[in-house]
């Protein structure tokens, strides 16, 4: 006899795959047989995982329309089965799965623009961030400045890709006819537009994408990936030797980017 840790497991596995294995005898039935009863379980499941997926990817639905989004949401379902309670969660691993989805390989842009759908979607969600305490800041001495480590906003996330993935983003907005700088959404966006770095970052409820330049968004990685100070700044300079880095701290202190430090030892 089966327990029921091995009863709930086998059950969530006929629920991701419909293929019969013979679980369905496991199950009473009456008027409507187990498997039909499996079908049933089956079809909502995918259902309201597809309908998730369209809500944290709209953009990502209409380049490639409701039919073929279905498609490839049924394969990535099947491949990712939810394994979160929370529902928010879904879905993280669906650009990668764009980027190996073969029928999509012909939209090269396609993942990216997913990765920065689930950037808006996890910055929207994410945790308040703790005010940054400048006076603490202050009293660091400039000896210490290279054990500096400066602690992203949790609601922020940068983005980078070799597509103008912003226009193609805001160009598929309801309200498309300007972007947030209320210039006109060219009706057509060639990939040859150039390279996009972005900071995606919650204000109040909003969601902001901000455009930056090369050593800028070097500066922010480095800081991203708890680096220390002077890695930062190194490189920021690469990228930039005049880049005016005292400036880019301060601005990111004053602008949530960055909320805390601490000092690495």
């Amino acid at each position: 006899m089966n327990t029921l840790r091995e009863l709930q497991d086998n059950f969530i596995a006929n629920v991701f795959d419909s293929n019969d294995n013979g679980f369905n005898q496991s199950i009473l039935s009456d008027s409507i047989s187990g498997a039909r009863r499996l079908q049933i379980y089956h079809n909502n499941i995918y259902i309201s995982l597809t309908d998730a997926l369209n809500a944290v990817y709209p953009v990502v639905s209409r380049l490639v329309g409701d039919e073929f989004f279905k498609f490839m949401a049924t394969e990535y379902i099947a491949a990712h089965p939810s394994r979160s309670g929370n529902l928010h969660d879904f879905g993280n691993q669906f650009a990668h799965f764009i980027n190996n989805f073969q029928p999509a390989g012909e939209l090269v842009y396609l993942s990216d623009v997913a990765r920065l759908e689930w950037a808006y979607h996890s910055v929207f969600h994410a945790a308040v961030s703790p005010s940054f305490d400048i006076t603490k800041l202050e009293q660091i001495t400039e000896q210490d400045y290279h054990k500096l480590v400066f602690a992203p906003n949790p609601a922020s996330q940068l983005i980078e890709s070799p597509y103008p993935i912003l226009q193609i983003w805001e160009a598929n907005q309801d309200a498309r006819e300007l972007d947030k700088n209320n210039n006109a959404i060219p009706e057509t966006i060639s990939l040859d537009d150039g390279e996009t770095r972005l900071l995606a970052i919650r204000r109040n409820l909003d969601i902001d994408f901000q455009t930056l330049d090369d050593a800028e968004y070097a500066f922010l990685a480095a800081c991203y990936q708890q680096n220390n100070f002077f890695t930062a700044c190194e490189a920021a300079t690469q990228v930039e030797p005049e880049c005016n880095v005292g400036q880019l701290l301060l601005k990111h202190i004053q602008s949530r980017t960055l909320v805390s430090f601490a000092l690495q030892y």
